[in-house]
């Protein structure tokens, strides 16, 4: 069975800590959909290398 994305989001609030706040649940929705959609450009073959990013951050 495939876990859906609002069930992997619940589980990403479950393990915040009782204090977080509301700030700290959508900074790590927003982490996780980051290293999702990396992981998908990854598969994809859309891959920069390490001395294409340093132009592209150094220009």
């Amino acid at each position: 069975m495939e876990v859906t994305e609002k069930e992997r989001a619940i589980e990403a609030l479950r393990t915040l800590p009782d204090h977080a706040t509301l700030d700290d649940a959508i900074e790590r929705l927003c982490f996780i959909a980051k290293i999702e959609e990396g992981l998908r450009q990854s598969e994809a073959g859309q891959l920069l290398s390490h001395d294409e990013v340093k132009k592209q951050f150094l220009s």
